[in-house]
C-alpha cells in the first residue's frame, strides 16, 4: 500500500470517531442513506486510487531523474512541499469547478444535498482517470521524491475532513489564513453568490490572492448540493451520472469545436 493511502486508513478512526459524535450532536444534518452511500463511495474511490498510483508509480519515478533539484528531506524543505503542493491543488480544485473533463470526477464530491463529516468521504472512482494526478508532477520535476509528494497530498486531504461540518463557527483570526469549515461551507453551496467559491485546501490565502474569495453571508439560507439534477443515492449513480450528462451533451453539440468546448469548458448542467 502506497504512502497516500496508509496516512488515510491510519487515520481513519479519528474521523469514524468525530462523525460520531457530530452525529450525536446534530443529527438534523445527517441522512442515514446518504452516509452510508458515502462511505462506499470513499472505499471505491481509496481502492481505485491506490491501484492506479501504483500501476503510476514507476512513471513518477522515472519523471523525477530529470527533476532540476535534488531535494532533501528535511523540516525546511517538508513545509515548502507542503505550501507548494496547496498551491497546486487550489489549481486543481479550480480547474475541477472550470473544465468539465475534471468536473466529472469532482461533481461526486458535491452532489449530496447534506454537509457533515461524512461528505469528505464522498469522492470519486475517477479523480486518477481524468488526471488529478498531473497536478502533483510539477513537485516531482522540481525535485521533491514522489513519496513525499503523495504523502503530503495525504496530509491535505486529511486536514480537509475537518472542514466538512455545518457544528463548528467563526475559528477567529485562524478565518484569515486557513481554510474552516465556514469557508468550505460556503464552497459546497448553490446559492448564486457562493457558487465557485473558496477553493483553498489547507490554506484560503490563495482565494484571497486570485479573486475567489468570498465571506459568509448570513442573511443567506445555505443550500447545498449541485445545479442541475442531482443523482441517485448510490455508489453507481454517484460515480457516473455526470458522464452521462457529459454523453448526452456531445451527442447534441455540432461540430469537433462545440465538442471540445463542451469536453473542457465550463460544466454546463443538464
Amino acid at each position: 500500500m502506497i504512502p497516500v493511502e496508509l496516512i488515510l486508513v491510519g487515520l481513519s478512526p479519528v474521523f469514524l470517531l468525530c462523525v460520531f459524535l457530530e452525529f450525536k450532536k446534530a443529527r438534523q444534518f445527517y441522512s442515514v442513506k446518504d452516509s452510508v452511500n458515502n462511505a462506499l463511495l470513499a472505499m471505491l474511490h481509496q481502492g481505485s486510487d491506490a491501484l492506479v498510483l501504483l500501476l503510476l508509480m514507476p512513471l513518477f519515478i522515472w519523471l523525477h531523474q530529470f527533476s532540476l533539484f535534488n531535494i532533501e528531506l528535511t523540516p525546511v524543505s517538508l513545509f515548502a512541499g507542503f505550501i507548494l503542493q496547496d498551491f497546486l491543488y487550489y489549481w486543481f480544485h479550480r480547474a475541477s469547478h472550470n473544465i468539465h473533463w475534471f468536473w466529472l470526477a469532482h461533481v461526486v464530491h458535491h452532489s449530496s444535498t447534506k454537509m457533515n463529516f461524512t461528505t469528505a468521504f464522498r469522492q470519486s472512482v475517477l479523480y486518477p482517470f481524468v488526471g488529478m494526478w498531473l497536478f502533483w508532477v510539477p513537485m516531482i520535476l522540481i525535485g521533491f521524491s514522489p513519496s513525499l509528494v503523495f504523502s503530503i497530498v495525504a496530509i491535505n486531504l486529511a486536514y480537509q475532513f475537518f472542514v466538512h461540518t455545518q457544528t463548528i463557527g467563526n475559528l477567529g483570526w485562524v478565518e484569515r489564513i486557513f481554510n474552516t469549515p465556514t469557508h468550505h461551507r460556503i464552497h459546497h453551496a448553490t446559492n448564486k453568490p457562493y457558487i465557485d467559491k473558496n477553493y483553498g485546501g489547507v490554506l484560503i490565502i490563495w482565494d484571497k490572492l486570485f479573486g475567489t474569495f468570498v465571506k459568509e453571508d448570513k442573511t443567506i439560507t445555505t443550500k447545498y448540493g449541485i445545479v442541475g439534477k442531482v443523482p441517485e443515492d448510490n455508489p453507481l449513480s454517484a460515480n457516473f451520472n455526470q458522464i452521462g450528462v457529459l454523453l448526452k451533451q456531445l451527442q447534441h453539440a455540432k461540430g469537433v469545436k462545440a465538442k471540445f468546448k463542451l469536453l473542457f469548458g465550463y460544466p454546463v448542467a443538464d
